[in-house]
This record gives structure tokens, C-alpha cells and sequence, in this order.
């Protein structure tokens, strides 16, 4: 059940491929047909997403990075300590990724900071070949949705742009996943 002083957040990446048009879109006429996009692309390179979430109270933490390393991961954790400063244990769901552990925070804030932020978690892991068992996946599927779309995202600043806005509108909505896998 609920408990604000246990929060369960899942936490999980999306790589995202940065494109641009190579042809300017034919402009929708007024009353017209709809505005045609060519299939052709150019690539800007790659950004890492990290999604987050409280499913029960719909509180998300999104933070795009260029990549995900160690030092990403440390600093979305610490993110999402920040979010509950009155918690007395923060439940993080998350997968096994060698980047995933108390190492990587260690290494971005030192002994003493990683270890306090690390022990302020209990961390699940999903069982390897069962990803699809973290409600990150569908926060995942959520925000891909809804923020990415179909459209072509450029450059690093406007996929920060977006995110930002998605995640304070589904900060705002308070969006909840509703979860009903049982055994």
C-alpha cells in the first residue's frame, strides 16, 4: 500500500536518437492536406533519458544526459533522494545494469555522500529477462509517448526542453500508473 514515508520509486534509461530534417517539411495549407515530412533524416547523435516514478502518488523524475554512466546514474539517484527529504526508506525498483549500485555513487560524491544518499534506499531488483516486471518501462512507454512523439528532436537542448515540460505536466497532473499484474 501507499506509505509517503516509504515511497516505491522505479527507475529505469531510454537511449533516444537525436535527428533533424534533411528537407524542410512541406508546410500544411489552410484547409489543405495534412503536412508531409520526408523520410529521409540526419543524425545528430545519441541522449540518454533516465524516467522515474512514484506509481502510486504519480510523482515522475525525468533528467536527460548524454550518456548513462556511472556519474549519470549517481546524480538521478540523488535526484530522486531530494524528492523525499522526509522519507524514512525510499523503495528503488530498478534493473541490473552494471552501473546500478552504491559504486557508482561512491565515485561521484565520494565515501561518506555516497554511502549516506545509497542508505537512504532499499533496493529491488528485477529479475534478469524480466524488465517488463518495472513500472519504469511503462513510465518509459509513457513519456515516449507523449514528450517524444513521432517528431524529430534535434539536439540535446530541445529534447532537455521537452522533458522538462513533460515532466512537469505529469508532475501537475499527478499521473498514476495503475498496475494490475498479479500472480
Amino acid at each position: 500500500p501507499y506509505n509517503p514515508l516509504e515511497p516505491v520509486v522505479c527507475i529505469d534509461e531510454k537511449p533516444v536518437q537525436l535527428l533533424d530534417h534533411k528537407r524542410a517539411p512541406v508546410p500544411q495549407a489552410i484547409n489543405g492536406p495534412i503536412k508531409k515530412v520526408d523520410y529521409e533524416y540526419k543524425r545528430c547523435g545519441t541522449a540518454n533519458v533516465f524516467c522515474a516514478i512514484e506509481p502510486k502518488a504519480g510523482v515522475h523524475v525525468t533528467k536527460v544526459t548524454e550518456r548513462r554512466t556511472r556519474a549519470d546514474f549517481a546524480e538521478v539517484i540523488e535526484d530522486i533522494e531530494k524528492c523525499y527529504p522526509l522519507a524514512n526508506k525510499i523503495h528503488l525498483v530498478l534493473d541490473n545494469l552494471n552501473t546500478h549500485n552504491e559504486k557508482s555513487l561512491i565515485e561521484r560524491f565520494g565515501n561518506e555522500k555516497g554511502s549516506q544518499i545509497w542508505n537512504r534506499f532499499d533496493v529491488h531488483y528485477t529479475p534478469k529477462h524480466a524488465s517488463w516486471l518495472n513500472q519504469a518501462e511503462i513510465e518509459i512507454g509513457m513519456y515516449s509517448k507523449m514528450c517524444l512523439g513521432k517528431s524529430r528532436i534535434p539536439n540535446k537542448e530541445e529534447l532537455t526542453r521537452r522533458t522538462f515540460l513533460w515532466n512537469q505536466y505529469a508532475n501537475s497532473e499527478k499521473m498514476k500508473i495503475h498496475w494490475k499484474f498479479t500472480l
